[in-house]
């Protein structure tokens, strides 16, 4: 499965850069031919009070990922997709320094999507994954 859009990271950064993804320090950084790459800083915007990284930033970051991907896996002319449920395990605490996501599909159908977004620290180890199902709707379809 590759990608229908052709994947413009400056664009795609600077489209969301106004909005929290733009808030918590979320960037694209790398993709490939069916997989979506980006990072985010683990400081205070990302921070839980005890001072690790927050899960809801976390699944920010994946939901970012997901739905990114799942986009440009449309052709966005005639589709859009939403989020319909998320999930994730956090499975190291980070302190800081910055997490690198990956989302990959493992299904991409006519009306749903479903990638996996593993999130990992610095040195290359799990900190989250994240599974998110996309409904597939007509690009006309009411807003979500």
């Amino acid at each position: 499965m590759a990608f229908r859009q052709p994947v413009d990271l400056d664009a795609i950064n600077a489209h969301a850069r106004n909005s929290l993804v733009g808030h918590l320090g979320i960037v694209l950084t790398e993709a490939g031919e069916d997989w979506l790459r980006g990072t985010m800083p683990v400081d205070a915007r990302t921070h839980q009070p005890f001072g690790i990284l927050h899960g809801g930033a976390s699944v920010a970051l994946a939901e970012t990922l997901g739905s990114m991907a799942g986009n440009l896996s449309v052709d966005t002319t005639r589709e859009r997709v939403v989020g319909l449920e998320i999930n994730a395990n956090h499975v190291r605490a980070v302190r800081e320094g910055v997490v690198t996501g990956t989302a990959r599909a493992l299904h991409v159908g006519r009306t749903t999507q479903l990638w996996e977004i593993r999130i990992e620290n610095e040195a290359g180890k799990l900190v989250c994954v994240s599974r998110i199902t996309l409904a597939v709707l007509p690009a006309a379809g009411p807003a979500a």
